[in-house]
């Protein structure tokens, strides 16, 4: 509750219309059919057994309401489950709930998942490469390409990534297009291709 109360808090005070505040998940569903918001966002765990009532509260928003942004919260990195809801399609997003300490960075990921994005904790792609198998593809990236990776994950746009390492967005744009071939993500006429570069190796970790 403190967190959850601490949070609206923030939100109010950066300009978000807090439309209500949910206990548990048939509150949540309740008021999100009620206000349709443009994001909501969601712990994985929730009363009453605090496993993934949340997560399954958020695929059902997922499917009810397709264009809202959905941000799931966790105290600890345990994604695998929610990799389907992940992967369904833009303006979602996953992060530790350590990372709303840093206000700025907070709102900008809300800010970005608003707008369509997809973003992974950088603490859980970070993990992801340090537990790399043998036959796992992530081997064949360069340390410039799982740099670019991560940057991706976070949301960021080739414009953003160029900034952040300080190189040219051509450079960035012939990254990713190695990143997406040397993870084998297939061609596809979506947006999602940069988050499923991301996810595509979850299931065999």
């Amino acid at each position: 509750m403190l967190l959850r109360e601490g949070l609206a808090s923030l939100l109010i005070g950066s300009s978000f219309d807090v439309v209500g505040r949910a206990g548990d998940p048939e509150e949540l569903l309740a008021l999100v059919r009620s206000h349709r918001p443009d994001l909501v966002i969601v712990d994985i765990r929730m009363p009453p057994t605090r496993t993934t009532e949340g997560l399954e509260a958020a695929q059902v928003i997922r499917r009810e309401l397709p264009e809202t942004a959905i941000l799931l919260l966790s105290a600890h990195i345990e994604v695998e489950q929610a990799t389907e809801l992940l992967a369904s399609g833009r303006s979602t997003g996953y992060l530790l709930k350590d990372r709303i300490s840093d206000v700025e960075d907070f709102l900008a990921t809300l800010d970005r998942i608003l707008k369509g994005a997809a973003i992974v904790d950088p603490a859980l792609v970070q993990e992801l490469l340090a537990a790399r198998r043998v036959d796992d593809p992530l081997e064949d990236l360069s340390p410039r390409e799982r740099e670019v990776l991560t940057l991706m994950a976070e949301g960021r746009s080739n414009a953003g990534i160029a900034h952040q390492l300080w190189v040219t967005e051509g450079t960035v744009e012939k990254h990713v297009r190695s990143i997406l071939m040397k993870l084998r993500i297939p061609e596809a006429p979506d947006d999602h291709r940069r988050v499923l570069a991301v996810l595509a190796f979850l299931d065999s970790h």
